[in-house]
């Protein structure tokens, strides 16, 4: 199991770099539509970086839900288990992975689209909605601390 920590570990750490790149390129792409301004470099090279380290946790991800798969248990309901033990479970097993795995489909999209718009803020439009909407999925399914999700997990939060 100490693998899994370590990857854990990893996972958390990797998902403060995601939130601020795709925050960052979403955010950036949509002033620069906006204002009608030309792709800066650093816009396309925050973009690319975003969508690869997502590719990573993605990868991260699996991997953890590999190692932990026994470690949720069963999905049928038995006496011991609370409601919340239960929603946990289904969480990590299916809500969790399920969601996030779009939201990185979203910022693949986002990327991909961009790549083949014909105007630049077309470019920029593309790459505000999907990377923005793939940050709002993976924000609603991050377990946070105040969430009873997040208050559940026994390896503490970071």
């Amino acid at each position: 199991m100490a693998e899994a920590s370590l990857l854990s570990l990893f996972h958390s750490i990797l998902r403060w770099l995601i939130l601020l790149s795709v925050s960052v390129a979403g955010f950036a792409a949509l002033i620069g539509y906006l204002r009608k301004a030309p792709i800066i470099v650093w816009e396309r090279s925050v973009a690319i970086i975003a969508m690869v380290l997502c590719h990573v946790q993605l990868v991260l991800g699996l991997a953890l839900y590999a190692l932990r798969f026994k470690y949720y248990g069963e999905l049928t309901p038995s006496g011991r288990q609370s409601f919340l033990a239960q929603s946990v479970v289904r969480f990590w097993k299916f809500e969790h992975i399920g969601m996030m795995i779009l939201a990185i489909a979203l910022v693949t999209m986002g990327r991909m689209l961009s790549k083949r718009a014909r105007t630049e803020p077309g470019k920029q439009l593309r790459i505000a909605i999907f990377y923005l909407l793939g940050l709002i999925i993976m924000l609603m399914m991050i377990p946070w601390p105040f969430t009873g999700v997040g208050q559940a997990q026994a390896i503490g939060w970071f």
